[in-house]
Parts: structure tokens; sequence; C-alpha cells
């Protein structure tokens, strides 16, 4: 018997299971950035402006106009959990909080009854490049809490249990654990606090020619091991590449070897919630008539409205990582964070 139940070539956005919705992994190879923090204007010509996902010379604007990014846009129903490995990212919301995040960071927002943000990546590099690497996580919301209060919260890379093991093999827990190793508090609502979801979000990284044994979880666990970087990895007799991902058995204690290259792993795993799906863009819910309310209600109320002066914000390319909350709460990182206005 194998602990691989399904072996999967993975597309944009990568498959997901209950409680996951929506996984996607960013790397964009940016320039040096302008004055403006994005790329030269020469270097837009000929892209798709407003939905530029072409990876032309390595990197995309996405939606964004003179810096990449994610200008303001709503959601509701559900979390977001952006992990960034490489590069920063400046988020604003209807709550009236912002932050600068990265090299390590973690931003687990619960959109709830409704919130507005904006993710922009400003290339703060004047000199050098601006490498992007970033996981986006969308993690369901029960129906019992689908129209909590909105929740903003940061996990800084220094608060994430990095896990070494024999040879090199490190575990970054950022949601679950792993032997005596609690990843941070996840927003209070979310699926991931219930003590019964058995919820983790690692990241695995394996020099070449290593072993290492996943432990097992809990029956009627949902887990699905995302490879991201590696080659001719083994998993329990399934062998594995770049691009691809096994859904493991939970009960299966897993054995993972390494071939001649580094390989690095996302695990997801949770118990599903089990609840309808209906979804329609950045509204997730249980039937039809929520979503169409869920539309009504932003239409009339915008989730409490965009108090930012310009629909992408980005902070001073000198600032350091912080986040300031909505309730006036201030995380620092580095120097006291400025206010929070678009780049000229």
């Amino acid at each position: 018997m194998t602990a691989v139940l399904e072996h999967l070539e993975l597309e944009f956005p990568w498959t997901c299971i209950d409680p996951f919705l929506f996984t996607v992994h960013h790397l964009d190879f940016y320039p040096e950035g302008n004055q403006r923090q994005g790329p030269a204007p020469e270097l837009l010509q000929g892209r798709p402006m407003g939905t530029d996902f072409t990876y032309q010379d390595g990197w995309s604007m996405y939606h964004g106009d003179q810096v990449p990014g994610f200008p303001q846009h709503p959601h509701r129903g559900f979390e977001t959990v952006t992990v960034v490995r490489r590069g920063f990212v400046d988020h604003s919301d209807s709550l009236g909080a912002t932050a600068r995040y990265g090299e390590g960071d973690v931003q687990w927002l619960t959109a709830g009854s409704g919130i507005m943000h904006a993710e922009m990546f400003p290339l703060i590099h004047s000199e050098e490049a601006n490498t992007m690497e970033l996981f986006q996580i969308w993690l369901n919301l029960p129906p019992d809490s689908k129209m909590v209060p909105a929740y903003f919260a940061m996990l800084w890379g220094e608060e994430i249990p990095k896990v070494e093991f024999a040879d090199g093999v490190t575990v970054d827990v950022i949601a679950g654990q792993l032997e005596s190793h609690v990843g941070p508090p996840a927003p209070p609502d979310s699926w991931a606090s219930q003590p019964h979801s058995d919820l983790a979000i690692w990241l695995i990284k394996m020099p070449a020619g290593t072993n290492w044994v996943l432990p097992a979880t809990s029956p009627g666990v949902n887990r699905m091991l995302y490879c991201f970087e590696g080659a001719e990895v083994d998993i329990d007799g399934t062998t594995v590449a770049r691009q691809q991902a096994v859904r493991l058995d939970p009960e299966a204690t897993v054995t993972i070897k390494n071939g001649s290259e580094q390989a690095e792993f996302l695990l997801l795993q949770g118990r599903p919630i089990g609840a309808p799906v209906f979804q329609m863009g950045p509204f997730v819910m249980n039937s039809a008539d929520e979503i169409r309310q869920a539309m009504i209600d932003y239409r009339t109320t915008q989730f409490g409205g965009w108090p930012w002066d310009s629909p992408d914000p980005v902070h001073d390319r000198s600032e350091g990582r912080f986040a300031l909350h909505a309730d006036g709460k201030v995380e620092h990182r580095g120097r006291t964070p400025p206010t929070s206005t678009r780049v000229p």
C-alpha cells in the first residue's frame, strides 16, 4: 500500500481540496525599481496593462499600473494567507490597516463579512534586481463564520518556528504543530483556530540526497504536498518533480527521499469543512443567494469604503517592515511606519 492517493500536475492556480480553495505561487524576477518603485516605463511597452499575467521577461505587472500588484479589490467569506519568501508587499485595507512585509513574513487576513484591500509589490531596490516570491492561499470559512468581522493579522518571520532535522532538512511551521513546535496563532475566527481542524501550513526544504519522514496526522484530514522546487523526489514510491503534487493518506507516515537537487514543498492540510461552496470572483459563500447578497452589499457599502488616497498605495522605499492595525496598534521590524501614500 502507498500513502500517495493521487499524483497531480500543477497548473495556475494550483489544485486545492477542502478546506483550501485556491493557491498560487508567484515568482517574478523584477528588474531594478525606478523612482516610482516600479519598472522603467519602457519595460511596460507591449504588456496588457491592467491584466498582465504574461511573465514577459520573467515577471508580470498583474493588475498594477505603475507598481506591480493588485490594487484595491473586495473579498467576502474566506481568508487569504500570503506567505512572502522574497521581496515585499505593501498592504492597505478598508479597515484602515496598512503594512509592509516580506522576506519570510506572512499576512493572514480574515475577509469575513467583507473587506477591500490592496497588495502592491514595490521594487524597493533601485540598483539591483527585485525578485518577488510568494504564495497566496485561500482558506475557506465555515458557514457560521462567513459573516464575522474582518480581521488583519501579521505573522512575522522571526516568530514562525523553523524546525531543523538531520542533514539540513528544515520545516517552517506557519500554522499547525510539528512535534513540540507550534505555529503562531491564527486569527480568532479562522478554521485554523478550531482545535479539531488539524490545519497545517508548512514549508519544507530538503538538501540534495536527504531523506525525511512526514509524520501521520488524524483520520479524515485532507493532505496535499506541493513540490515547487526539485527533481526526482521519491514520495513513498511515487516520483515527483517541480510543479507536481500528491494527495496523501493522512494516517500514514510518508518517507520522502530527495534526489540530486534541493527540493522544496508546501504542505497544506486540514479537516474538510464539508459545506457547499458557491464562488463568484472574490466572494465565496454557501449559496447562490448569499453570493447575490454579497454583490449587493459591496455595491451599496463598499465594505466600509476606501480610506486611502489611491487604489494602489505604496510606502516610501526607505521604510522597513511594519504593520499599522485598524485599532492603532503598531508593530514594526525597523523604522517607525509612515503614512501610506501613492508614489508620485
